[in-house]
């Protein structure tokens, strides 16, 4: 079984972009969407797909299972999302011992910029770059599940 132990932070400079990779363009969305477990489709770049599984409460570790998809499959799970179907695209960014993803979101979720950074352990302490705003691991309303049902957090 995968862990998947990341912390997430909003953006609050631009900054990261001089050392980013050129981004993946990615669609997904939410086939089941429960408090403490979700199931996720996701396109990368219009080619190929993923099929996502994530269970559990904690904000900072769950399981997570990922299996590729055929892309026609993905699709009609797309049009049979709940919610909103994200769009973003995912910039890597390496600092130090850990690579970063800056998620720069579009649609009725644009403007939202976010950071996360995966570790292998949760002991793991990542010095965040100066790029990097407020920690929101435990905002619930910044997990892509929440944005595709709630969109942009208020305040």
């Amino acid at each position: 079984m995968a862990k998947e132990i990341e912390r997430k932070f909003l953006v609050s400079s631009g900054n990261w972009r001089d050392d980013a990779d050129a981004g993946t363009d990615l669609r997904q969305a939410y086939v089941v969407t429960m408090e403490d477990r979700s199931v996720r489709v996701r396109i990368l770049a219009g080619e190929r797909a993923k099929l996502t599984v994530k269970i559990g409460k904690s904000a900072l570790v769950r399981d997570e299972f990922e299996y590729d998809l055929p892309l026609a499959d993905a699709l009609d799970l797309l049009s049979q999302a709940v919610g909103l179907v994200i769009e973003k695209t995912r910039y890597r960014v390496p600092v130090g011992d850990f690579l970063w993803e800056i998620d720069v979101y579009r649609g009725e979720l644009s403007g939202l910029v976010v950071a996360e950074v995966e570790m292998a352990s949760v002991d793991d302490d990542p010095a965040p770059p100066s790029w990097i705003g407020r920690e929101v691991t435990g905002d619930r309303r910044y997990s892509n599940q929440f944005l595709a049902l709630d969109g942009i957090p208020r305040a």
